[in-house]
């Protein structure tokens, strides 16, 4: 039954008039501007088409947003750390940069209903010997900084020789397209598309995360973050996240389930 009521409280949501509520949306409004982090790292979540313009499924993301708001948008390509220590700085106002809501980052912000699921996934040098996750001890990894997958293998493979990048498009990749690092961990779409266009390396099969990544924003805002969940929620139940999914990664591609609902409290 709930189901039901989902698609026309996001709308209401959506519709409430913004001077209504004191705070980052009555800034915004008065600014006529919405500030945006975006990781511009790489295809298809972001990058810089031929104009230099950002691009990808972030940035179509944040684009509806703003329209949303009914003002224009302002992008800061952030990663790593910046994503959330720009949003503490109110540097921007939200970031829709592949961020992970990870329990240790709500610590610090804030963070929306998912708008998308990743999964981590590791490409190694096929002449590296690496068929498996434990075959990265005592071998270099490419990660970035402040990133799930330095996380990850902190844990999972102690033993690993982190080579850090702040970007890792196109920084990561050149180290691997270089062979100077025998490994990466990033996100499954862009190791994905580079094993596909580099014969030199390849990926291994596994996931190791089924992640879901949410708009970052500042804490101590409930409205503005009432309101970003319905943008979400319409986001999703609208069919406009499975038509943005499908633009990015193909029409014949399975589309993460995702739910509209806010969480309790």
């Amino acid at each position: 039954m709930l189901r039901k009521f989902l698609p026309a409280l996001a709308a209401l949501l959506l519709a409430l008039p913004l001077p209504a509520w004191a705070g980052k949306l009555e800034d915004i409004r008065q600014r006529g501007v919405l500030r945006v982090g975006v990781s511009l790292g790489g295809e298809p979540v972001g990058f810089r088409d031929d104009r230099n313009a950002p691009a990808g499924y972030d940035v179509d993301v944040a684009k509806r947003l703003a329209d949303k708001l009914g003002v224009t948008v302002e992008f800061t390509d952030v990663s790593g750390d910046a994503r959330v220590s720009m949003l503490v700085s109110g540097q921007i106002d939200v970031a829709v940069a592949n961020l992970t809501a990870t329990p240790e980052r709500a610590k610090t912000i804030a963070f929306t209903i998912p708008y998308n699921r990743v999964g981590l996934r590791v490409i190694a040098q096929k002449s590296a010997g690496i068929n498996q996750l434990s075959d990265l001890a005592g071998k270099k990894v490419v990660v970035g900084r402040g990133t799930t997958g330095e996380a990850f293998l902190r844990q999972a493979v102690p033993g690993a020789k982190l080579v850090f990048t702040d970007t890792f498009a196109p920084d990561g990749v050149l180290l691997l397209v270089q062979r100077r690092v025998d490994a990466g961990i990033e996100d499954l779409s862009m190791m994905d598309y580079l094993a596909s266009t580099n014969p030199a390396l390849k990926t291994l099969p596994d996931l190791y995360s089924n992640a879901p990544i949410a708009i970052g924003l500042a804490q101590g805002d409930p409205d503005f973050l009432r309101w970003l969940n319905g943008f979400v929620a319409d986001y999703i139940t609208s069919g406009a996240y499975q038509a943005n999914y499908r633009k990015w990664w193909g029409k014949d591609a399975a589309v993460p389930a995702l739910s509209a609902a806010a969480p309790a409290g």
